[in-house]
């Protein structure tokens, strides 16, 4: 070493806060919720009724905030979450298909809500930025189908994918 001090700036204002610690290398460690999961095996849906999805096998969860028995979300840091939601259906002849983000057990926004071309199944993905206070709220994925037959929610790590993560935290 040439005795010389190394310096890291962060940058921020009189309000910042950060959810860990700062590395020597001046990289911000922190302690932000995120999650992803998929539904372990087909899920058979009724018709004309939204339904919560059985999100139940977890890919991460780095804070223990995802339950894989209720199938929510409820993050421990107050923020903006970004949420993923990719379903794919498989059924007879749906007359209509959506997906949607319930927030505390009530509907919140409908993601995508369409009747579709196909003749047997689809796949619906969407995404949107939510406000979650840290303490109770909480989020879940559902899903809806009108069909004349039997309608599931497919099952799989590639089929269908429930996801939240930090994007800032207040």
């Amino acid at each position: 070493m040439d005795g010389s001090l190394m310096v890291t700036k962060v940058k921020g204002n009189s309000t910042s806060t950060f959810g860990g610690d700062v590395d020597v290398t001046g990289n911000v460690i922190t302690d932000a919720p995120a999650f992803s999961a998929n539904i372990g095996s087909a899920q058979t849906v009724t018709a004309a009724t939204w339904t919560k999805a059985n999100f139940n096998t977890e890919e991460f969860d780095t804070n223990s905030c995802y339950n894989n028995s209720t199938y929510d979300f409820t993050p421990t840091v107050a923020g903006y979450y970004k949420v993923n939601i990719h379903m794919t259906f498989n059924g007879t002849s749906p007359a209509g298909v959506g997906i949607a983000l319930y927030k505390n057990g009530s509907i919140h926004k409908y993601l995508s809500l369409i009747t579709p071309s196909f003749g047997s199944g689809g796949i619906l993905q969407n995404s949107c930025l939510i406000y979650l206070n840290g303490t109770t709220d909480y989020i879940s994925a559902y899903g809806y189908c009108n069909a004349s037959g039997t309608v599931q929610f497919s099952g799989g790590t590639t089929q269908s994918s429930f996801q939240a993560f930090l994007s800032r935290a207040v």
